[in-house]
């Protein structure tokens, strides 16, 4: 067979459902060999796009997605979604086509070193560059792309090499295991968690990877510590148990900063420091951290640790919760957090001013949708509110990117949680800044016939530099630009567009496009001066 029936064998060994990617001159051999497969190609209109929707299929499933692009511009355009999906954790295998191995050595047309060029956003790369070692560069590209902390793997495939003749077959895929924490660090952690009068968990997007809800829920139970949520680690608790703190991630002040103030120890489980800056929570690092976790914290000044409890999340915690003392503990303390945080959301539920404030777009959205629906929000300023206000039941139903935080990633990842979750209602909340910069993707959910509804978040600007320009020199500049009619172009791919021109309908029009089940648009103006309202409000927040 030749090189690339056999890396499409290997794929499918390893259990590969869907390729993300646009077809190119260099990779033909592979897209010919998937002819007859059981995977399914999935064309794309953008190679970003391509690996934002593999980086999404990844974070909700736990199975690395794949992605393809050809070399130089093709390539180059893989790479930023690559580089989002390492450093959101989500486990991913990138594919680029390659020169052949005869023009490596000179410059020639399109050629990159791309084994160079991803080696800084990628856990581990390599280029094909003999036929026999296809079944081990998979299989590595997959272990890697998976084993604690996931991240993005990339193969680069020489298009001569891609053709030569070759025989093998894939490798076995062997789970990887995971050690617990020895007894000693166990006792160790319990002591300094016993010995606290106001501990804080900290609950981090690893929890959900390591599928350690149900674990955390029954230790909250069991101990009443309270909850503070990365944007990335919503939903590990419910938003309604009186021990949710909600979400953390501003970069400044906010309600949650009191809770951390009067904390007197910080547990943090499953937590990434991209996610999270510790300087925004601990700035004196006056308070000492117990950190559960796959891997020992990255070193920051902020984060002092006086233990690390490593291995596997979910038994770790299994283990200190037979460990502890259970405690019945006063979470007076919190109640003034919680309260005032929920008190705001309330506070907009039936605010009919227009363009709709942020806080009333999200009070609407969460009162239309059920526990299983899944939000994926874009980055701008839309993400400030929706990661601060937008409350979840269960892990994995409001997907923030908070690491790279690449804008456009919203509408690519519905359409992949839309494929990994048919049966849930999917909803990606865009500003028109970040839309525009992968909207050609509408063509993709049309073609596909995939029923997500985009919630455009409309200014005309990059309201979230603007936030920052504001707050910094007092005046904005250099953020404004047009906008095409969003009704005519979504209605152009084929979408139903709805238009909010009064506060009163966008409950009952978000109501609607959920039940169409069709691909839906929705078009909101946002009044984005609640942005340094906010900023000021907080700014005189007093623990």
């Amino acid at each position: 067979m030749k090189v690339a029936e056999l890396l499409v064998k290997c794929l499918e060994n390893e259990g590969v459902e869907y390729i993300f990617g646009v077809p190119g001159e260099e990779n033909i051999d592979v897209l010919d060999a998937l002819n007859g497969s059981s995977i399914n190609f999935i064309v794309t209109r953008h190679e970003t796009s391509a690996a934002f929707m593999a980086g999404t299929y990844g974070r909700l499933t736990g199975k690395p997605g794949v992605c393809l692009a050809t070399l130089g511009p093709g390539a180059t355009n893989l790479l930023t979604g690559v580089a989002n999906a390492n450093m959101d954790l989500s486990p991913i295998v990138a594919i680029t086509g390659q020169a052949g191995l005869e023009r490596h050595h000179k410059i020639s047309h399109q050629y990159y070193d791309l084994v160079d060029l991803y080696q800084p956003v990628t856990k581990w790369n390599a280029q094909v560059k003999k036929a026999e070692i296809v079944p081990e560069v998979v299989r590595k590209a997959f272990h890697v792309a998976t084993h604690d902390k996931p991240g993005a793997t990339h193969i680069d495939l020489p298009e001569d090499v891609a053709g030569m003749e070759v025989e093998g077959s894939p490798l076995p895929v062997v789970e990887h295991t995971m050690n617990e924490a020895d007894d000693p660090v166990i006792d160790q952690a319990v002591k300094l968690i016993d010995q606290a009068e106001r501990p804080l968990i900290l609950a981090g997007n690893g929890i959900t990877r390591d599928l350690a809800t149900e674990h955390l829920r029954s230790l909250v139970q069991e101990i009443s510590i309270p909850v503070v949520h990365t944007f990335m680690g919503k939903g590990a608790i419910p938003w309604t148990d009186e021990r949710s703190m909600l979400t953390a991630g501003m970069g400044g002040k906010d309600y949650i900063t009191c809770g951390f103030n009067d904390a007197d120890l910080i547990i943090a489980i499953g937590f990434d420091i991209a996610e999270y800056p510790p300087r925004n929570w601990n700035p004196e690092a006056k308070t000492p951290i117990v950190h559960i976790d796959t891997q020992e914290a990255e070193t920051d000044s902020h984060y002092p640790v006086a233990l690390n409890v490593i291995g596997d999340i979910k038994e770790n915690i299994k283990k200190l919760k037979q460990s502890i003392p259970k405690k019945e503990r006063n979470l007076d303390w919190i109640q003034s957090v919680r309260k005032q945080a929920l008190d705001e959301l309330e506070a907009f539920k039936d605010d009919t001013s227009f363009p709709v404030k942020p806080q009333k777009i999200v009070s609407d959205l969460r009162s239309v949708l059920d526990e299983e629906s899944i939000v994926l929000s874009d980055v701008g300023a839309h993400k400030m509110w929706v990661g601060r206000m937008f409350h979840c039941y269960q892990p994995n139903t409001c997907l923030i990117s908070n690491g790279l935080a690449s804008m456009g990633v919203a509408v690519p990842g519905a359409i992949a949680a839309k494929m990994v979750h048919p049966d849930r209602n999917v909803v990606a909340v865009c500003g028109d800044g970040s839309f525009q910069m992968t909207s050609a993707e509408l063509e993709t959910a049309m073609r596909l016939n995939l029923p997500i509804v985009i919630l455009l978040w409309r200014d005309e600007g990059y309201g979230l530099i603007e936030w920052h320009q504001l707050k910094a020199f007092k005046r904005s500049s250099h953020i404004k630009f047009g906008n095409p009619d969003f009704i005519q172009l979504a209605k152009s791919y084929g979408f139903e567009a709805m238009k909010v021109e009064r506060t009163e309908e966008l409950k009952s029009t978000i109501e609607r496009a959920v039940k169409l089940n069709k691909p839906v648009l929705i078009d909101c103006p946002v009044d984005y001066s609640e942005n340094m309202k906010l900023t000021e409000k907080l700014d005189n927040i007093e623990c």
